[in-house]
């Protein structure tokens, strides 16, 4: 079992950046594949990036793309998403996800845990 707690969201006007952390509690962090998702108003939860086990090899939906980066410190049970180039779009409340995997694929697709979410608003 692993806990997520979700910081670093908030209020940024167009083209500005925000750092989120994730961090995690309970057993095993470096054995899972790590990810970010977010939800906007009305519509569904989607994938944004994720990472795996040792943090080689990462993948990105295609919005964000050159923009955010996704890393973690297994020492510190921690993934972050750095977003950069901000759009309004951008808007949502974004979750941090856990899957018992090594593989990307599995916490895009199916993850066994979510955090609480943070929201990040960005004013145009």
């Amino acid at each position: 079992q692993v806990q997520l707690v979700e910081s670093g969201g908030g209020l940024v006007q167009a083209g500005g950046s925000l750092r989120l952390s994730c961090a995690a509690s309970g057993r095993g962090f470096s054995t899972y594949a790590m990810g970010w998702f977010r939800q906007a108003p009305g519509k569904e939860r989607e994938f944004v990036a994720a990472i795996n086990r040792s943090g080689g090899t990462v993948s990105y939906a295609d919005s964000v793309k050159g923009r955010f980066t996704i890393s973690r410190d297994n020492a510190k049970n921690t993934v972050y998403l750095q977003m950069n180039s901000l759009k309004p779009e951008d808007t949502a409340v974004y979750y941090c996800a856990a899957a018992r995997s090594a593989q990307t694929i599995v916490v895009a697709t199916t993850p066994n845990y979510w955090g609480q979410g943070t929201q990040v608003t960005v004013s145009s």
